[in-house]
C-alpha cells in the first residue's frame, strides 16, 4: 500500500477533517469545568506518550505493509523528529529547502510513521474525535487499519471522527508524517525546519448530536457600559436548546436562559484591556456536557485614523513570539509559555504577534487571563517565491565599459516573483482555509484583537479573497497584512479589508514622511521593529519618541522573543545555521531574541524594558513632572515612586511617594530639589509595583528614570604623587623617559607609547595604539564590508614626524600621525600631544581629521593591554550592564566595580560588546583614565580581533592580558542587521574632532 498523492495536490487540502471550529473542551456534567485544566475532563483523553517510531527517507521507502510494519524506535509525542536524532536541523529564513517546483516536493522527502496501541472503551450513543493541534507538515490517519484521513496546516487542529472505526479493547493508531508537502511552500517561516507531531494530542468523548461550535459576540454601547450579548451555536446534526449561564468577574451570576441562540444585555461592565484583564464566565449546559469559556467585554476601532481601544488610543509594545525551545524544538508546554508570558509582563511587553502561525490553543486563553493584545496570524509565509532567479544583465569589469542599469526592472520582478502565491489560483483555497482555520478556532478568545492574514507572501487576489471572508465573519476585530505594501506590475491591489497600514523595520523618518501625508488615513502598526539580533536594540528609543509624535502611531512589534538554537548532535553546546551540516543555511539570523534560546535576558530586553517604562519623568521649569503612560491605570493604583537623590554617586537623600495621576496625564512630584553645588546632583526615580498581580511580584521593579539636576565632572579619589625629576634618553627609534618610579618607551616611528613601566613592571604588555575597530555586531553586518574596504580591520598607525621638549614641568612628545592600511589612502591624520608630568601623569590630546568619503568609524580610542592580574576596575559611567550612545536607557549613572570576565557580555556569535558609555572615570589597579568630556570603555578578557575572528562563543581563546579600550566614541549599535541604517547623530562621523584624556599612574 502507497500513501495517495493528497501531499501534491493543492485541490487536495484535507480528507475527512471536520470543518474548522471554535476551540473549547468539553467536560462532564457535575465536573468543574476549567479550560485551561483540560486534562481533568472525563471527556478528554491525551494521547501523549512514548509511540512507536520509524523513520524513511522517503515514501517511496515505506513497505508495502507499513502499518503492521515491525517498528524499531521510540519517539516522544509531541516532539519533533530532528530533536530526537532523526534527519537533521536546517535553518533559512527566506529560501526555501526545497526546490521552488509547486506544488511538488523532492521524493527524498523524509517520512515519519508513529505507531500506539491505545486501550479504549467507546461508549453507546457517544461519538469519538481524535485532534491533532500540530503536526508538520501533514499526515495520514490510519486506525485499525482503516484510513481515517489526511491533514496539513501545521499549526492548526486536524480533527478527525473516528467513533465508526473505534472497538473495544486495544486499537492499533497508526500516523504517517511527511517533512514536506504541497502546503510547505506556504510554510516558508525564518525558523528551524523541523517535522513531526509536535502539539498534544487526545480524543474527545462528544454526544451523539454535539455542540460543534459557538461564536460569542457582543455590540457595546457608545460609553461602553452596557453590551448586547449574543451567542450563536452549531450542533453536529441539527439545534438544541443550550442553557446558558454568565458570571460577572466575582463569579456572582449575571442572567441565565435556556435556549438555541442566546442574547442577554449587559449593564455595568467590568471592561478587559492589558492591564486589567477583567473576564466574565460563560457556562454553556446540554445533555451530559458543560462547557465553560472565559469573556472580556473590550472594543477596537479605528477612528479619524487612530486605532481605539475602548476609545482610548493604544500603543502596542509588542514582540514576535515563535515556539522554539533548544531542546524542544516546536514542541512547547504550557509551562514553557508561561515562563515566557512572565518574562513580557517583567519587562513591560504588553502585545504579541504570533508570528507566523497560530500557537496553542490554550496559548491565547492565558493571554485572555494575563492580560496581553494578540495579534492572531494565519499560517502563511512564502517569503521564498521572491528568492528565485531574475535575469540580470551581465556587466563588464572594464571601467571604460559602460554598465546597464537594471536595478528597478529587477526589484520589480522581485516583486513579482514574491505574489506568485498571493495570485496563483491554484493556491487560493489553500490559503483562504489557513484564515479560516485561524479566525475560527480563535474567534471566542478576548485577548484576540487583530486577524493577521499572514507575513511575507506578496498580495493579490488570494490575500483579498481572505480579507474579504474574515471581515465578513467578523468585523469586531482588525485585519492586518503587511505584505499588502507590495504591488504586482500587471494588477491593482485592493485594500478596502484592511484595517491598518503596516511596515516593517521602516525607519522614524518614514514614520515622518507618512504622517506628512494627508491621504494616509490607516494607523501605522510596526509589525516587525527594532530587530534583536545580536547587541543590538539601539534604536528603541527613538522609535518610543515617534510612536508618541502620532496618534495614529499604534506602536509596534520587536522581531523577536527568542534566539533560536537547538543543541548540536551528541553535544551540550548550542548551533545556528550551518553547524548541523546543512549547505543552504542563513548562518546565526536565527539569532536574533531579546532573550536566549533558555531565556536568559539579554541587554536588549533591558533595553526594551525602560523604554517602554509605565511612567516617565522629566524636569521642566525647577519641577519633575510624571507622565502616566498607562491606557487604564491610575498611577497610585499601580505604583510607587522611590526617589534617591545623590551627588558624585554618592546617596544623599531617600524617599518612597504615591502619586495621583490619571491615565496619560502628568503630575507634579512633590520633591524639593536640592540647590546646584560643585557635584554632579542626580535624582533618580525607581518605579515599583504596588501589589502582586498576575506572574508579577509585590515591588517588582518596572522601569526608571535618572534626571541630572547638575551636571558636573566626577573624577576619582587618588592618592597624591610625589614630583620626580624626568630623564630622556634619545635613540634612534625611541625616546626612553623615566624617574625613579616610572619609564616610558616612545616609539618614534609609530608616534605611540611602545611600553610604560612601574617599578620595572610593566604596566601595558603590548604598545598603547590608537584603536579604530571594534568586533562587528551582527547589526554592523552591512556596514562592515565598507569597513573593511576602507581597512578599518587592518589599520596601522605611523608617524611622519615626532619632537620631545623638556621643561621644568615635565616632558612634551609632538607627534604627527597618520592611521593608515595597506592598499588604501590615509584613514585618520592625527595630531597627537602627549604631555608626561613629573608625577608620571601622562595627558593625551589629539586632533584628528578623517576624509569626508569614507565610511564612519567604528570607534576611536586607545587601547591598552595590561597584566591579566589587572582585570578589575572601578568606574562611574552608565552601568552595570553594557551600554552605548543609542542604547544606554537600560542603564543608570554611578560608580560600578567589574572584572574583566564579568563585563563580557556572551553573545552565541561573539561581537563586541560590554562598552559603558558616558564614563568620567575608569580606575584599575596601576591606573587610571579620567576626561573632562565624557567618554566609553570597555573590559575584557578577549581581543577584538578574537572576538571578530571566532563564530561561536564557546570557540573564543582568552588574551594573556586584560583588554581595556577607552574610547572618545564608539559609534551606536541601532538595529541594521534587517532595519534601517544607523542614525547620522549615532555614528563617528566627524571629518575633525579633538579629544583629551588623561592617564594616570
Amino acid at each position: 500500500m502507497s500513501l495517495p498523492n493528497y501531499y501534491q495536490d493543492p485541490n487536495v487540502l484535507h480528507i475527512n477533517r471536520i470543518p474548522h471550529h471554535a476551540y473549547f473542551i468539553p467536560f462532564q456534567k457535575g465536573q468543574t469545568p476549567n479550560q485551561l485544566a483540560r486534562e481533568t475532563s472525563k471527556h478528554f483523553t491525551l494521547l501523549n506518550d512514548e509511540w512507536d517510531f520509524n523513520f524513511y527517507n522517503s515514501p517511496h521507502d515505506l513497505p508495502d505493509d507499513f502499518l503492521n510494519a515491525t517498528f524499531a524506535h521510540k519517539i516522544p509525542v509531541p516532539s519533533n523528529w530532528q530533536t530526537e536524532g532523526f534527519d537533521a536541523h536546517q535553518y533559512t529564513n527566506i529560501n526555501y529547502p526545497i526546490p521552488f517546483d509547486p506544488p511538488y516536493v523532492p521524493h527524498d522527502n523524509p517520512c515519519g510513521v508513529y505507531q500506539r496501541e491505545i486501550a479504549f472503551e467507546p461508549k453507546a450513543g457517544k461519538r469519538y474525535l481524535l485532534n491533532f493541534e500540530g503536526v508538520d507538515s501533514c499526515l495520514f490517519v490510519y486506525l485499525n487499519g482503516d484510513f481515517v484521513g489526511y491533514g496539513q496546516i501545521s499549526h492548526s487542529t486536524n480533527e478527525f471522527e473516528i467513533t465508526k472505526y473505534l472497538k473495544q479493547g486495544k486499537n492499533n493508531l497508526v500516523v504517517v508524517v511527511l517533512k514536506w508537502c504541497d502546503g510547505s511552500y506556504l510554510e516558508d517561516q525564518d525558523k528551524f525546519r523541523m517535522s513531526g507531531i509536535f502539539r498534544d494530542l487526545y480524543i474527545l468523548e462528544r454526544e451523539k448530536n454535539y455542540l460543534q461550535d459557538f461564536f460569542i459576540q457582543y455590540q457595546l454601547s457608545e460609553d461602553l457600559t452596557q453590551a448586547n450579548l449574543s451567542v450563536e451555536t452549531l450542533f453536529s446534526n441539527q439545534p438544541e436548546d443550550v442553557h446558558f449561564q454568565l458570571f460577572d468577574p466575582q463569579g456572582n451570576l449575571v442572567c441565565e436562559q435556556t435556549s438555541g441562540h442566546f442574547f442577554a444585555e449587559i449593564c455595568n461592565l467590568a471592561l478587559w484591556n492589558a492591564e486589567d484583564p477583567q473576564l466574565y464566565t460563560l457556562r454553556l449546559s446540554y445533555q451530559n456536557e458543560i462547557i465553560e469559556q472565559k469573556i472580556g467585554f473590550r472594543q477596537i476601532r479605528v477612528e479619524n485614523g487612530v486605532l481605539l481601544f475602548n476609545n482610548k488610543p493604544i500603543k502596542f509594545k509588542g514582540v514576535n513570539r515563535h515556539d522554539s525551545d533548544p531542546v524542544t524544538g516546536y514542541a512547547i508546554s504550557r509551562e514553557q509559555a508561561l515562563i515566557d508570558l512572565r518574562l513580557m509582563k517583567e519587562h513591560n511587553i504588553n502585545a504579541i504577534r504570533t508570528a507566523h502561525y497560530p500557537n496553542s490553543p490554550w496559548f491565547t486563553e492565558l493571554c485572555d487571563q494575563l492580560g496581553f493584545y494578540v495579534i492572531a496570524e494565519s499560517d502563511i509565509e512564502s517569503h521564498g517565491s521572491s528568492a528565485v532567479y531574475i535575469e540580470s544583465p551581465e556587466n563588464s569589469i572594464f571601467l571604460n565599459v559602460p554598465n546597464p542599469n537594471k536595478q528597478e526592472e529587477i526589484r520589480q520582478q522581485a516583486v513579482d516573483n514574491f505574489c506568485y502565491f498571493a495570485r496563483d489560483p491554484d493556491f487560493k483555497a489553500a490559503i483562504l482555509d489557513r484564515n479560516i482555520a485561524n479566525v475560527e478556532r480563535d474567534k471566542n478568545r478576548t485577548s484576540v484583537i487583530i486577524w493577521s492574514l499572514g507575513n511575507e507572501s506578496g498580495f493579490g487576489e488570494n490575500f483579498e479573497a481572505a480579507a474579504r471572508w474574515v471581515k465578513e465573519r467578523d468585523a469586531s476585530r482588525l485585519t492586518h497584512y503587511e505584505g499588502s505594501i507590495y504591488q504586482y506590475s500587471a494588477y491593482q491591489n485592493d485594500l478596502s479589508n484592511l484595517d491598518l497600514y503596516s511596515e516593517m523595520y521602516p525607519s522614524t523618518e518614514r514614520l515622518d514622511e507618512y504622517f506628512a501625508d494627508p491621504a494616509n488615513r490607516k494607523p501605522f502598526i510596526l509589525c516587525e521593529y527594532s530587530h534583536a539580533m545580536g547587541n543590538s536594540n539601539g534604536d528603541m528609543e527613538d522609535y518610543w519618541q515617534t510612536f508618541q509624535q502620532y496618534s495614529g502611531a499604534c506602536g509596534g512589534f520587536v522581531w523577536e522573543w527568542c534566539d533560536h538554537a537547538p543543541l548540536l548532535p551528541n553535544s551540550d553546546k548550542y548551533g545556528y545555521g550551518g553547524d548541523f551540516g546543512e549547505t543552504l543555511h542563513d548562518s546565526n539570523f536565527c539569532m536574533d531574541g531579546l532573550v536566549s534560546q533558555h531565556r536568559i535576558p539579554h541587554s536588549n530586553l533591558l533595553e526594551v524594558k525602560n523604554v517602554n517604562r509605565p511612567v516617565r519623568a522629566e524636569l521642566k521649569a525647577g519641577k519633575i513632572w510624571l507622565k502616566n503612560q498607562l491606557d487604564f491605570t491610575n498611577l497610585a493604583d499601580y505604583l510607587t515612586v522611590h526617589y534617591t537623590f545623590s551627588e558624585n554617586g554618592e546617596t544623599t537623600q531617600q524617599g518612597q511617594l504615591l502619586v495621583n495621576c490619571e491615565p496619560n496625564q502628568t503630575a507634579c512630584l512633590a520633591l524639593d530639589l536640592p540647590q546646584p553645588n560643585d557635584k554632579l546632583q542626580l535624582l533618580t526615580l525607581d518605579y515599583r509595583l504596588n501589589d502582586s498581580m498576575a506572574l508579577l511580584a509585590k515591588e517588582h521593579h518596572l522601569g526608571f528614570d535618572q534626571i541630572i539636576l547638575n551636571d558636573k565632572t566626577v573624577k576619582p579619589a587618588l592618592k597624591a604623587r610625589p614630583q620626580a625629576v624626568i630623564f630622556v634618553q634619545n635613540f634612534a627609534n625611541e625616546w626612553q623617559i623615566q624617574n625613579d618610579e616610572y619609564r616610558y618607551t616612545f616609539d618614534k616611528r609609530k608616534g605611540i607609547f611602545k611600553s610604560i613601566e612601574k617599578n620595572e613592571e610593566p604596566i601595558i604588555e603590548q604598545p598603547l595604539d590608537f584603536n579604530l575597530w571594534r568586533a562587528p555586531t551582527d547589526n554592523d553586518r552591512l556596514i562592515r564590508e565598507f569597513w573593511q574596504k576602507a581597512g578599518y580591520d587592518k589599520c596601522y598607525t605611523r608617524a611622519y614626524h615626532s619632537e620631545l621638549t623638556q621643561d621644568e614641568n615635565g616632558v612634551t612628545i609632538v607627534a604627527e600621525c597618520g592611521i593608515v592600511a595597506t592598499a588604501q589612502s590615509r584613514i585618520l591624520t592625527l595630531e597627537v600631544v602627549y604631555r608626561i608630568s613629573l608625577t608620571g601623569e601622562i595627558k593625551i590630546s589629539v586632533k584628528a581629521k578623517r576624509p569626508a568619503h569614507l565610511p564612519f568609524l567604528p570607534r576611536f580610542g586607545l587601547r591598552f593591554f595590561l597584566n591579566k592580574t589587572d582585570n578589575q576596575v572601578e568606574y562611574f559611567g552608565y552601568g552595570e550592564r553594557e551600554s552605548y550612545i543609542d542604547k544606554h536607557h537600560l542603564a543608570k549613572l554611578g560608580i560600578y566595580q567589574i572584572n574583566a570576565r564579568e563585563n563580557h557580555t556572551d553573545y552565541l556569535k561573539p561581537q563586541e560588546n560590554g562598552s559603558h558609555f558616558g564614563t568620567h572615570y575608569v580606575k584599575a589597579k596601576d591606573l587610571a583614565i579620567v576626561a573632562e568630556q565624557p567618554f566609553s570603555f570597555n573590559l575584557s578578557p578577549y581581543t577584538q580581533e578574537e572576538l571578530t575572528s571566532k563564530t561561536h562563543s564557546y570557540d573564543l581563546q582568552e588574551s594573556r592580558s586584560t583588554i581595556l579600550c577607552v574610547d572618545y566614541k564608539m559609534s551606536g549599535i541601532g538595529s541594521n542587521s534587517c532595519g534601517p541604517s544607523l542614525k547620522e547623530q549615532y555614528r563617528l562621523n566627524e571629518t575633525a574632532f579633538e579629544w583629551e584624556v588623561k592617564v594616570i599612574l
